[in-house]
């Protein structure tokens, strides 16, 4: 069954960690094959959640960008390196492709041989040296029978389709290094017997006579007799060599199956060529891409969670399949190629929305599944005192609670204040342990929220807090970066913005003297009173 990535925004806050979480187990009782990820490292307030309703953190999500393992290729496209040259130009025939990669008998990659390789081989080897496996010249010449006594045949061939006082009066030497073909007089076949050759082929399926067969048996020479005559086989007996004896080009140019496929492209694009191994990171092969394979693509399914704008989301998003957003944002400029299941719900938590599926499909909600869906719910709507809180949310909270056995007020104290800590961050550590961008026009804007239990830890550094925002702006192109320290007890904000921005937020919040540490009160939510009021005056640029 394929895997659905579920997974909220970067920069993971509790109610999108929880809500991915929350969310994944729903797909999974209704069948669907999901899993939940984070897309950056999560936070104490989040860690203390997955903790106290004993859940692991969710792996991490590194891109969606579709990878070679995500085209169909061919699979298993390789071949032994002892099997002949014969039986891989029938493969590569059978198969229509133009080359192939070799292995050793583990599978692990060897080389690449193509068929134009094959091909220079066949034209003008003219080595009358063997050096096969006894199974390679049955194959190779077709033997209607055969008599074998040893598994390696190495020796020079020799061609005999002479009579007997011929071919002992010009002194041909046989020896237990010869390869002889022909001998389909009964007097020659004998000697040659007799003198042990270490193969002997009969052309034009040669009738062995009981006496003869009791002779090979006797000396234990191998015999091969095939249905082909002399010349046939003494053109074609070369191909019954290993594949591996072919002199080939140079190295051939690999890819591991976890490369993207933007790289390939990049890649093959220079090289001109048209079949690249795929061999794994153990070295081992796991066949074959054609250029023409990367039209056949399964890109990655994915439901995006808390957000919907791509800057937010993964990396890669572009390259993979959205089935569904959940959120409970303003809609962004995201794009699909097909219809999705998009549910946007006018709420505080995306954690309300996703209960609501869960009522919807007639599925009950766990104790640690509840408790964590109450604590995003709890993280996003600060304690059920935002302005987004809707009468749902306080609802949904009352309902979670009950089933994750918890008080709300006293849990949501201790989650609240498990995530103030800044003890050993730095400046730009805490500017970004919250951190959202957002583009009006041809502008950038970036918001950053930290929530404390007193501005007294920000207050006396606040000259570095500036330094650091007026920084981020001019090396990130941001026309605005401020921060907003949010006391979650008084439940206000105090405002730090980069110095040019001074202007635009004093129209914004209707102040004619903003100052550095500004209490904004009652301003606690992102979403409705400060991200709008600033995008809206930038939009008038």
């Amino acid at each position: 069954m394929r895997k659905v990535y579920v997974f909220g925004h970067k920069k993971p806050d509790t109610d999108s960690v929880t809500g991915a979480i929350a969310l994944a187990y729903l797909k999974n009782k209704m069948g669907i094959n999901a899993e939940p990820r984070v897309l950056g490292e999560i936070s104490p307030e989040t860690e203390y959640a997955l903790k106290k309703f004993n859940t692991p953190v969710p792996r991490y999500l590194y891109d969606v960008k579709i990878q070679l393992k995500d085209i169909k290729y061919n699979r298993n496209y390789f071949i032994n390196q002892n099997k002949s040259i014969y039986e891989t130009y029938n493969y590569l025939h059978t198969k229509g492709i133009t080359g192939i990669p070799l292995v050793d008998d583990d599978k692990k990659y060897i080389g690449y041989v193509s068929l134009k390789e094959i091909a220079k081989e066949m034209i003008i080897n003219s080595s009358s040296d063997i050096e096969t496996s006894f199974d390679n010249l049955v194959k190779t010449l077709s033997a209607t029978k055969y008599y074998q006594f040893d598994s390696l045949i190495k020796g020079k061939t020799t061609i005999i389709n002479v009579s007997y006082y011929m071919f002992v009066d010009n002194d041909i030497v046989i020896d237990s290094e010869s390869v002889v073909i022909g001998c389909t007089r009964p007097h020659v076949l004998e000697y040659v017997i007799k003198n042990n050759a270490k193969l002997v082929i009969l052309s034009d399926n040669y009738p062995l006579s009981k006496k003869e067969i009791e002779l090979i048996k006797e000396k234990k020479v191998n015999v091969i007799v095939s249905p082909y005559d002399t010349l046939k086989i003494s053109r074609i007996i070369c191909l019954a060599n290993p594949i591996n004896n072919i002199q080939r080009a140079v190295s051939s140019v690999c890819f591991e199956p976890i490369d993207y496929l933007s790289d390939f492209l990049e890649v093959s694009n220079k090289l001109k060529h048209t079949n690249y191994p795929i061999v794994n990171s153990r070295g081992y092969c796991e066949g074959m891409l054609r250029l023409i394979d990367t039209n056949d693509i399964v890109r990655k399914d994915v439901i995006l969670v808390d957000h919907n704008d791509p800057s937010q989301s993964v990396d890669g998003l572009n390259e993979a399949n959205i089935i569904e957003i959940v959120d409970h944002h303003n809609i962004g400029t995201i794009n699909t190629n097909k219809p999705i299941n998009f549910r946007n719900m006018l709420v505080g938590s995306v954690n309300t929305v996703i209960y609501h599926l869960f009522i919807e499909q007639g599925l009950s909600i766990p104790q640690n599944i509840a408790g964590l869906m109450l604590s995003g719910i709890i993280s996003d709507t600060l304690l059920l005192k935002s302005p987004t809180t809707t009468k749902l949310d306080l609802m949904v909270a009352d309902e979670l609670a009950k089933i994750a056995k918890v008080d709300i007020q006293k849990y949501g104290l201790e989650l609240l204040s498990s995530g103030v800590s800044i003890k050993g961050m730095s400046k730009e550590e805490i500017i970004y342990k919250d951190f959202k961008s957002y583009v009006a026009g041809e502008y950038r804007v970036g918001v950053a929220q930290v929530f404390t239990t007193t501005f007294d830890i920000y207050k006396n550094e606040i000259a570095e807090y500036v330094k650091e925002l007026n920084e981020i702006s001019e090396n990130n192109n941001y026309k605005i970066v401020c921060l907003f320290v949010t006391d979650i007890i008084n439940n206000d904000s105090y405002l730090l913005f980069n110095e040019k921005a001074k202007n635009y937020l004093e129209d914004a919040y209707g102040i004619e003297d903003l100052y550095q540490g500004y209490l904004l009160k009652g301003v606690v939510s992102r979403k409705l009173q400060m991200v709008p009021l600033i995008l809206e005056v930038i939009e008038k640029l």
